[in-house]
């Protein structure tokens, strides 16, 4: 792990790889590990892997302040600042699709090429429900909320491969390793998240990926993001949406390809 700061906090961040730069924005809940080892090991052979952790995941500190968007957009771009990557190309998967959109929205010059996988842009009644059910299974039911995660986030033939001691297993390292704490911070994030505003001023030539199994964020959303980005190239995986842990090569592939491209 390497640290830095933003407006005092303790950041976290994990630097592999050699070549162009890419930094990889988690999602709610998940952290840089979590959410990107598997890319990370095939994409930090032929790039420099940059994988931050923002307030309410692994090693970045929490000191009880009011959560935004732009929080965490300022603390991934101070882990590139510390890195001393001055332009990136930003993959944001789900919640980190909006940090990424956010950043390239508001500080172009410091984005080459931009990825948004599994994304939304503004809070719609649908997800309001989900969002509202899980602050309250973090609250009251952590085995439920446990299930539900699994139950939406992969893919319907992914989940089933597991066989049942699998998912039970799964269930049993979800309830014991995540920080629910922090978790439940970041969802209040998403209950209030609005980047719709951000698709007009982006100018970075972009990739937007949907989910078709996804039954947290819908594809819809994603093609919906793509189509408020001049330019924007979408493409669609056949997982759940939690891709970047259901399906690692087929996200790096898409990723290969797209900067092949771009």
């Amino acid at each position: 792990m390497h640290f830095t700061t933003f407006e005092g906090l303790r950041v976290g961040y994990r630097r592999e790889g050699k070549g162009p730069a890419l930094v990889l924005v988690h999602g709610t809940g998940g952290d840089g590990a979590a959410n990107w080892e598997g890319v990370t090991q095939d994409l930090s052979q032929d790039f420099t892997v940059l994988r931050p952790d923002y307030t309410g995941s692994g090693a970045t500190e929490d000191d009880g302040r009011a959560l935004t968007v732009e929080v965490f957009a300022g603390q991934v771009l101070a882990a590139m600042d510390h890195a001393g990557i001055d332009s990136a190309t930003l993959v944001g998967f789900s919640l980190g699709a909006a940090v990424a959109a956010r950043i390239a929205a508001d500080q172009p010059a410091r984005v080459s090429k931009l990825v948004l996988i599994s994304g939304f842009a503004r809070l719609d009644a649908r997800l309001k429900l989900q969002f509202e059910l899980w602050r309250d299974l973090i609250a009251s039911d952590r085995a439920a909320m446990a299930r539900l995660v699994l139950l939406t986030g992969f893919s319907p033939d992914a989940l089933s491969s597991w066989g049942f001691e699998g998912v039970e297993q799964a269930v049993r390292d979800t309830v014991q390793t995540q920080d629910w704490a922090g978790m439940a911070r970041q969802v209040m994030v998403d209950l209030s998240l609005d980047v719709s505003d951000a698709g007009d001023k982006i100018s970075a030539s972009t990739l937007v990926i949907g989910c078709a199994h996804d039954h947290m964020v819908p594809p819809a959303h994603s093609r919906a993001l793509a189509a408020s980005i001049n330019g924007a190239r979408y493409a669609e995986l056949p997982t759940g949406h939690l891709a970047p842990m259901e399906r690692p090569d087929l996200v790096a592939q898409a990723l290969r390809e797209f900067l092949a491209i771009a």
